[in-house]
């Protein structure tokens, strides 16, 4: 366990038990979601690579154009 992380979890434990549980239910239900994106991405590069080299084909037919922006 890192130092930052044993501060973390020491500071937590000052907290009443129902922040605890509160802190506990959003740092789970964070990691969750980290770990259903990382699935999420890591099985779409496939498709991700195809759109790539859609584009750079597109890009070499000269199908593509430079977007001008105002500001």
């Amino acid at each position: 366990m890192t130092k930052l992380l044993e501060e973390a979890f020491r500071k937590a434990l000052a907290l009443p038990a129902r922040d605890q549980d509160a802190l506990a239910d959003w740092l789970l239900q964070e990691m969750e979601s980290d770990l259903r994106w990382s699935e999420l991405f890591s099985k779409s590069q496939g498709a991700l690579r195809r759109l790539a080299a859609e584009a750079l084909e597109e890009h070499r037919r000269g199908e593509t154009k430079k977007e001008s922006h105002c500001g």
